[in-house]
């Protein structure tokens, strides 16, 4: 892959780590811990902010999985490994890597 490649693939993971980012402090109080007080909440309002808050923290985790994977990515951009599969060595296919920044196997491989 070459240098002008790397650098757009560079700069998509690092926008996208941006956005995970700000999903993250936007559903900071969504995550936060649910009052249990029965004066201010009824029985069903607090069921449903229970809810709200379970969904929240599974949306920040799949947030977390995703970061890593981009910060791993990252990772292989500065050891010159990026766009190649980590199985066979093959280099990625790119519409691949614009589909998944982090994608660190070819279809063949990953598929197998």
């Amino acid at each position: 892959m070459n240098e002008t490649a790397l650098n757009h693939f560079e700069h998509l993971i690092r926008a996208k780590l941006a956005e995970l980012e700000q999903g993250s402090e936007a559903g900071r109080e969504a995550r936060s811990i649910v009052e249990l007080d029965q004066q201010a909440v009824g029985r069903l309002s607090r069921m449903d902010a229970l809810q709200n808050q379970a969904m929240a923290q599974a949306q920040q985790a799949r947030r977390d999985l995703e970061a890593r994977r981009l910060r791993a990515a990252l990772d292989r951009i500065a050891e010159g490994e990026y766009g190649y599969c980590e199985d066979c060595g093959e280099e990625i296919a790119r519409g691949r890597l614009e589909l998944d920044l982090a994608a660190s196997r070819c279809v063949s491989c990953a598929s197998g």
